[in-house]
């Protein structure tokens, strides 16, 4: 089984930064896409960025110029290093992964982490 594991969420003032981490472990083989997604209380998940192991990278436009995705490939590893955080940046954040496995290809996420933006 594939797990998808995050850390790094918490309380940050506006203008602060934060860098979350997400790892995946399991029966991997490979990991096409893998990226972060957030969500507020009734509104629908949303993609914030995600790269593909060719190193193509998406943000949202509301990240763009704060926001840096990197990955490590060999560690199955994904980074998200947020500055100049807004209170609208507020959500939980989850970590997202196309795996390939040993049940073939799936969608894992992680079990999400709390990113709160206020003074």
């Amino acid at each position: 089984q594939v797990q998808l594991v995050e850390s790094g969420g918490g309380l940050v003032q506006p203008g602060g930064s934060l860098r979350l981490s997400c790892a995946a472990s399991g029966s991997i083989f490979t990991i096409y896409t893998m990226g972060w997604y957030r969500q507020v209380p009734g509104k629908q998940r949303e993609l914030v960025a995600r790269k593909t192991s060719g190193g193509i990278t998406t943000y949202a436009d509301s990240v763009k110029g704060r926001f840096t995705l990197s990955r490590d490939n060999a560690k199955n590893t994904v980074y998200l290093q947020m500055n100049n955080l807004k209170p609208e940046d507020t959500a939980v954040y989850y970590c997202n992964g196309a795996v390939y496995s040993d049940s073939g290809w799936s969608k894992f996420w992680g079990q999400g982490t709390q990113v709160t933006v206020s003074s």
